[in-house]
């Protein structure tokens, strides 16, 4: 009963923990005046088969200067509720979950290309390889219980080292990155058993146009693969493979604020766990 519980996880593929590893993120490396802060508030729904998770989050990043390079610090609040019907031996089964996902955090720094500016220097900034890396982890914080199925919380954390490149050509930017999500045991699955899994790699890459009011729109593909899951030691279920496409749109507002519109779709799954998402969000900045 329990491996047969695992499969049925596994083909929900919404699980806050393994959806970190797809997410489709432009302009992860890029430049931005020393000092500045952004506060971002969102909500995003991803739906699989009958499954629906919607996550509401809050963010917080501050630019900062690393070794005369810029660099970044983020903190990711979410909230997620996730409800629907699996089948198990013919039988269906409702299942839902609702209350803090498992918070992030995450620095990145630019390690070529992306000078440490201060606001007035940066108006004459002018983008030509930016190349940088980045280390996230979640904070195993989230709702959860070991009776259910699904939680919006992992109970586990995912470590997220990645790197990536940025190329500008007049208004476009072709970017470049690698991501590898390694994970910790959870030793409280379904009771007291050990679900550990192994990591997922990925890569993404993002074509953008810049407008000449600083609007931009990203085309978007992120390939992952790995993360073969255990319980107990035993294998369950089957390493992913997918492909994704997606695209955002940033409009700004004003000097301050502005709006980001995604939305991404699978393309191909091993696992029959390709999923739609959208999201809207918005964003105000400061000095």
């Amino acid at each position: 009963m329990l491996l047969r519980n695992l499969f049925w996880v596994c083909a929900i593929g919404l699980a806050s923990t393994s959806s970190q590893a797809q997410e489709i993120e432009a302009r992860a490396y890029s430049n931005a005046p020393i000092g500045m802060s952004f506060i971002t508030g969102g909500i995003a729904q991803a739906k699989s088969g009958s499954y629906t998770l919607t996550t509401e989050a809050v963010s917080l990043t501050h630019v900062i200067d690393v070794a005369g390079q810029s660099g970044r610090l983020t903190l990711v609040l979410p909230y997620s509720e996730l409800s629907g019907t699996g089948t198990i031996s013919g039988q269906a089964i409702n299942a839902s979950a609702e209350g803090l996902s498992d918070p992030v955090i995450k620095a990145s720094v630019n390690l070529y290309g992306a000078p440490a500016l201060s606001l007035n220097d940066f108006k004459n900034y002018q983008q030509d390889l930016i190349i940088g890396a980045s280390l996230a982890a979640t904070i195993p914080w989230g709702k959860y219980n070991n009776n259910q199925i699904v939680n919006v919380g992992g109970n586990r954390s995912v470590i997220q080292p990645g790197i990536g490149a940025s190329q500008a050509v007049g208004p476009w930017r072709f970017e470049l990155a690698g991501m590898a999500s390694i994970f910790t045991s959870n030793t409280n699955y379904l009771g007291s058993n050990t679900l550990s899994q192994n990591p997922v790699y990925s890569t993404e890459t993002h074509v953008i146009y810049y407008f000449p009011n600083t609007a931009w729109i990203s085309g978007d593909a992120t390939y992952f693969f790995g993360g073969q899951k255990y319980v107990n030691g035993l294998p369950a279920g089957s390493a992913q493979e997918n492909w994704r496409f997606g695209s955002t749109f940033s409009y700004p507002i004003n000097q301050h604020n502005s709006i980001r519109l995604t939305g991404s779709t699978g393309v191909y799954s091993n696992t029959n766990t390709s999923y739609n998402a959208l999201g809207v969000s918005w964003q105000y900045r400061w000095d």
